[in-house]
């Protein structure tokens, strides 16, 4: 089997026409450096995968695209406009879920996007529709009024995306949408995800499941240790493998050492 090629599509040189531009992005703790001038492009209208190992700096880089930490280095547009020097702007065009966020869970799921709606100004009876209408797309109808505290991990996740989408917004950035979210409610997340992108919407999603985003995404970017490795449509970056197969490929595959763990169900004890 031939070897993979990195794919690197040109980067768009005015960033502001893109659903979400990141350019010379740079996270610096102490001597580790988290990420390493990470430049990237998501199209409008794509739903784009971001994956890449544990500590590859998914995460790290959508905190500081979104506006939740400030990058040692470099800059973040989101549909257009620039995160840090232009931050309401920004965030009024970004729904976020991010994976480990502090959640009001003393509130109920429907106080919950009753806040977030006021937090954004939205008219109070347009915050009530549409919250009905996501509590009961996403299965959430019977807990509306139960504190979030007492929900399920799943459930969690649900209210979380009922937040992130509340307000209409132009980019969508989901960090690990699906973790702990059952099967069924899963298929419908996907269902609501490419509605919402075929609208004209745009999503980004960090996840390690990568059949996952090999069925829903058309465009991703594998990374590693700071840097894209390749990035593109799902074809392009596959080259005829399973998403699973390249992204080993291109990352590094472990392997268990010959003799190593020879002691499991092992005749000595």
């Amino acid at each position: 089997m031939t070897q993979l090629v990195p794919v690197q599509p040109p980067l768009d040189p005015d960033p502001t026409t893109q659903a979400l531009a990141v350019r010379g992005l740079t996270k610096v703790f102490g001597s580790h450096v988290a990420v390493n001038r990470m430049s990237l492009d998501v199209p409008r209208g794509s739903i784009y995968g971001i994956v890449g190992p544990n500590g590859a700096g998914k995460t790290t880089m959508i905190t500081m695209a979104c506006g939740l930490a400030r990058p040692t280095e470099g800059k973040a547009w989101i549909a257009g406009h620039d995160m840090w020097a232009e931050p309401v702007e920004a965030k009024r065009s970004l729904g976020l879920l991010a994976d480990g966020a502090t959640v009001f869970d003393r509130l109920s799921g429907a106080e919950y996007l009753a806040y977030l709606g006021g937090l954004r100004r939205m008219d109070p009876d347009v915050v009530q529709s549409r919250s009905t209408e996501l509590l009961h797309a996403l299965g959430l109808s019977d807990a509306g009024d139960k504190y979030i505290v007492d929900y399920s991990a799943g459930m969690t996740k649900k209210i979380l995306l009922a937040g992130a989408l509340l307000h209409n917004p132009e980019l969508l950035v989901l960090d690990e949408p699906l973790e702990a979210v059952d099967p069924v409610s899963g298929r419908l997340i996907q269902s609501i995800l490419r509605a919402y992108a075929t609208a004209g919407g745009t999503v980004v999603l960090s996840s390690h499941v990568m059949n996952l985003v090999e069925g829903l995404c058309d465009h991703v970017a594998i990374i590693k240790e700071g840097v894209v490795l390749t990035a593109g449509h799902v074809d392009e970056v596959a080259q005829g493998r399973t998403l699973d197969d390249a992204f080993v490929e291109f990352v590094g595959g472990a392997a268990l050492a010959e003799g190593s763990l020879d002691w499991l169900r092992g005749e000595q004890r």
